[in-house]
């Protein structure tokens, strides 16, 4: 079930939201409740749920027990069930698109132009740039699939505290050694050394990164390792591992979206 943002301006350019591994789309809109507030009026932020259940990620009880079930879009831990790679891809596009059409039935008209995700919904929105830009080559190529062209085309991501590596959503960049695919574990992936830019997102991201957080060289690998610094805006504050909510901190997070969003002509 997806979950709409404060604002009731149904025309709004639509940014789609990601929550962490074992929270779920109301528990993320809880935790970004000051981001919504501060671009209440400049956009529509919509919550998608992840495919798979799982136990309360880090921190989560007791504050956010009683909103439960907990989901996740990714395998963090080898007793997460196994979900053959192609399957597992496919189940994160069906909420992804879920979450996308119930806004629609709901009245939302705006473009979707965005994605806002943290943790391993930040992982994910980057992991659907990567894979946008892939489908995006194919197309140039004359390669495009019918179900390609059904997909939605962002504009950018926000990452707060998204870590390495990108993961492929696509059998096409399975293979691809600097990638996990959508069935692995990814905690304990070691960098790789490649000369190959293929892993590389070209796309406009804005890197949030909490100088507390235990994860901050994994959030720098991502930024540093996956990332063309030609396309990245990076934000840093005094936090540890969770969403921005004291106002001078969340200014610093909007002031880069709005800046991204305008240079990108969305404002």
């Amino acid at each position: 079930m997806a979950n709409v943002g404060e604002t009731a301006n149904k025309a709004l350019p639509r940014i789609l939201c990601l929550h962490g591994g074992g929270v779920n789309a109301e528990v993320f809109r809880m935790q970004a409740r000051t981001i919504i507030k501060t671009l209440n009026g400049q956009f529509r932020f919509v919550f998608a749920d992840g495919p798979f259940y799982c136990d309360p990620g880090p921190g989560i009880v007791p504050v956010y027990e009683e909103y439960g079930p907990f989901r996740r879009w990714l395998r963090w831990l080898p007793e997460h069930p196994e979900v053959e790679a192609e399957a597992a891809a496919d189940e994160i596009w069906y909420q992804l698109r879920d979450a996308m059409e119930a806004d629609d039935l709901a009245g939302g008209t705006g473009a979707w132009v965005g994605m806002i995700g943290f943790s391993q919904g930040a992982k994910l929105a980057a992991s659907l740039l990567y894979e946008q830009q892939y489908r995006n080559l194919q197309k140039e190529a004359g390669k495009s699939t019918a179900e390609d062209d059904t997909k939605p085309t962002f504009k950018f991501a926000v990452l707060l505290a998204g870590r390495a590596p990108l993961v492929s959503l696509r059998e096409e960049t399975d293979g691809i050694e600097a990638l996990v695919t959508a069935s692995e574990v990814s905690e304990g992936f070691e960098a790789i050394e490649t000369i190959s830019t293929e892993h590389i997102l070209r796309l406009p991201t804005i890197h949030v990164h909490g100088l507390q957080d235990a994860g901050l060289h994994l959030h720098q690998r991502l930024l540093q390792q996956y990332c063309d610094p030609a396309a990245t805006t990076l934000v840093e504050w005094d936090g540890a591992h969770r969403v921005p909510l004291k106002s001078s901190d969340v200014q610093k997070v909007t002031n880069a979206i709005i800046e991204v969003a305008r240079k990108e002509g969305i404002l």
